[in-house]
């Protein structure tokens, strides 16, 4: 252990240090959280043919073995679970979100926990997963479409720009702030190399400028959870409490009833008026986890509201036209509506949104994002190319199961890897023309019908060689 580290830890915990760290020598935890989007936890553990214990800190995740790969597993590639560290998932159903509310994943990548969100929502209402590194943000999006979310607006923001666009916009936000990953020793040892005490404090100011941008987002009665997965004092129990602080507006709720972990540490932040440490919820490496810190907290009904700021009138831009006279954007909807009338009947009339060539099936009620950097806010249908509409993966994987035209497929299908491995394979139950393809019943993305074959179209960068 790091001395800085080591040195704190034994004067704030005394004998029980060894107890609560001593897992750290052996094999970290594997777990998987079963995208509800998809299927239930038990259906998850009847089919997918993996040695699989309850997790104690989700209900709907689970244990995984040792030597498990998820990446080889057909159900990964269909987005029917989430590889994540058992204790990760603990965080995110203590926000209660239910269909129809408007939630906020303000620091989301790479994707677990926002997923898990979507999965609540249940396609019913309306999620911004954000992420500040562009890199970062890329593999969030890239997550949420293999989950088959379709409601969600992927940003790659700042948080105090976002809490500029849509202040009191929010039932709920998650505060997963980028920490020192003291929990993260076992399990990354990156995070080992680069802790110090600098960092502490480094990441213990950012998250206080996160915090602050949370509580603008949030709506009067809204809830807010805060998480880390680290154990650093000024970073968990002292960083609520600095919240609560400068927040008057906020009450802390209690977590002492979750089922999982201990509670907050007293001696780890100043005694500050309305703060309870033992109302906070730690998960140490003695609990099956690797390190977790989870606080929730409630913004008072009677907070003011804000109201959001008045929508931006865009430039005015030159209508694309095509060979036939229409707008490029009318044809464009009007190609998809035709496609969407044969593979998806339930789609054709949603309302399409046609940025140039493309079309999108944005969220119900989607908010004025002004000049936020946006990455997808919605569904990705396709594009018009040469006149003819060209399905995007994205729609594959949030509709597929619904299609029209289904290739079906199992885990004992030789076809499935085949699939995976960017193969051409045999027609069965799929006739001529684009196709879903499914493994079990959960879609794989799409191919093209022609002769009895379908040309694969599943993208090559997500596909399993080897």
């Amino acid at each position: 252990m790091p001395e800085y580290f080591e040195a704190r830890e034994r004067a704030l915990l005394g004998a029980r240090y060894e107890e609560l760290y001593r897992p750290l020598t052996e094999a970290a935890a594997r777990g998987v959280t079963v995208n509800g989007l998809r299927c239930t936890p038990g259906d998850f553990a009847a089919g997918a043919g993996i040695a699989l214990q309850p997790s104690p800190f989700c209900k709907q995740a689970f244990l995984a073995p040792e030597d498990f790969r998820p990446g080889r597993h057909p159900w990964h590639h269909a987005g029917v679970f989430y590889a994540q560290e058992p204790s990760a998932a603990s965080a995110a159903p203590l926000l209660g979100v239910e269909p129809g509310m408007k939630v906020c994943d303000l620091c989301a990548a790479p994707g677990g926990k926002s997923s898990q969100l979507a999965a609540a929502l249940q396609g019913k209402g309306l999620l911004l997963a954000n992420e500040y590194v562009a890199a970062r943000a890329e593999i969030l999006r890239q997550n949420l479409e293999r989950m088959g979310v379709a409601n969600a607006i992927v940003t790659n923001e700042t948080p105090a720009r976002l809490a500029e666009t849509l202040p009191g916009y929010f039932d709920r936000v998650l505060v997963d702030a980028p920490c020192s990953g003291e929990g993260m020793f076992r399990k990354e040892p990156a995070a080992l190399a680069q802790h110090s005490e600098a960092l502490v404090r480094q990441c213990a100011a950012l998250a206080a400028d996160i915090l602050d941008a949370a509580a603008e987002l949030l709506a009067p009665g809204g809830v807010l959870v805060f998480s880390t997965c680290t154990f650093a004092p000024e970073e968990d129990e002292a960083q609520v409490a600095a919240f609560l602080a400068r927040h008057p507006e906020f009450v802390q709720q209690d977590l002492s009833g979750v089922g999982f972990g201990r509670p907050g540490e007293a001696n780890r932040a100043p005694e500050t008026p309305g703060f309870s440490a033992a109302s906070c919820r730690r998960i140490w490496p003695a609990d099956g986890g690797e390190g977790h810190f989870i606080a929730r907290l409630q913004k008072r009904p009677d907070a003011p509201r804000a109201e959001l700021p008045r929508a931006e009138r865009p430039a005015k831009k030159s209508k694309g036209r095509d060979n036939k006279g229409k707008s490029g954007g009318a044809a464009s909807a009007e190609a998809w509506r035709s496609f969407a009338k044969e593979y998806f009947p339930e789609l054709a009339d949603r309302a399409v949104e046609t940025p140039g060539e493309l079309v999108v099936l944005p969220p119900d009620g989607m908010p004025p994002l002004g000049r936020l950097h946006v990455l997808r806010a919605g569904l990705m249908a396709g594009r018009v190319q040469k006149g003819r509409f060209v399905p995007a993966h994205a729609l594959f994987m949030a509709e597929g199961a619904r299609s029209t035209n289904r290739e079906n497929l199992t885990l004992s299908d030789l076809r499935t890897l085949a699939w995976l491995r960017g193969e051409e394979i045999d027609a069965v139950t799929a006739q001529n023309g684009w196709c879903a393809v499914c493994v079990d019943g959960f879609p794989l993305g799409c191919g093209k019908v022609s002769g009895g074959r379908i040309k694969n179209h599943y993208p090559k960068a997500l596909r399993m060689l080897g």
